[in-house]
């Protein structure tokens, strides 16, 4: 079999069209290596992982389940609530651009329309007027004119909202059985006996007995589509 042979050459030349090639190239590794934190800050992957760090200090377990596989479940369900919005984004941005059909230029107009139609769903009004009056920049006429230095951050902070939120409801019936067990232990004279460590079995009980994945799941899903 040939061995590949891979070049890199750096030199001049008189071709403006070289230039446009290389800042091309540049651009496309820019985005590359940025391409973890753009699907991060716009998608609902904020949202879910926040929802699930909350349940897991809500159980009172340390280890379980691992962060990893909190992320990849996290990162799972966001590619099922993304997949509309990304079949929108290859169907109308990035199958013309490599079929050649349309520009650079015009795939990216085409292609950030579902997703800021997404983030602008997701995204409240007050994070919209706060952002734009830090960056001091006129009222759009729009959402279509809103741009997208403000609306990026807008939807994070409403997710980061949205995230605690959810997370201060799934507090409140594992409190409510820490406060019981407590109770119960004050009156029976254990004192000593910590109420996390006869609490969390109840707690992982209760779970699951209630289907506590697909309520969770369930109910950050709906609160995005």
């Amino acid at each position: 079999l040939p061995l590949p042979n891979v070049g890199i050459n750096v030199g001049t030349s008189d071709n403006p069209d070289d230039l446009a090639v290389t800042l091309q190239l540049l651009l496309l590794l820019t985005v590359l290596s940025l391409a973890p934190s753009i699907m991060i800050m716009t998608t609902s992957y904020l949202r879910i992982i926040i929802v699930f760090h909350f349940l897991k200090s809500a159980l009172g377990t340390q280890q379980m389940p691992p962060n990893q596989l909190l992320a990849g479940v996290a990162l799972f369900i966001t590619f099922f609530i993304m997949t509309p919005t990304w079949n929108d984004f290859h169907e109308n941005a990035l199958k013309p651009y490599l079929d050649k059909e349309i520009t650079i230029e015009e795939a990216y107009d085409k292609g950030i329309e579902p997703i800021r139609a997404f983030m602008l769903k997701n995204t409240r009004a007050e994070e919209l007027k706060f952002f734009l009056e830090l960056s001091n920049a006129p009222r759009p006429n729009s959402p279509a004119d809103l741009p997208i230095t403000v609306l990026i951050p807008s939807f994070v902070l409403s997710e980061l909202r949205a995230g605690f939120i959810i997370g201060f409801f799934l507090f409140i019936p594992f409190v409510m059985v820490d406060m019981i067990v407590a109770s119960i232990l004050m009156s029976m004279g254990m004192m000593m006996l910590p109420p996390m460590m006869i609490s969390m079995p109840f707690k992982i009980l209760l779970f699951v007995l209630v289907d506590g994945w697909s309520l969770v799941i369930g109910s950050v899903v709906r609160s995005i589509i």
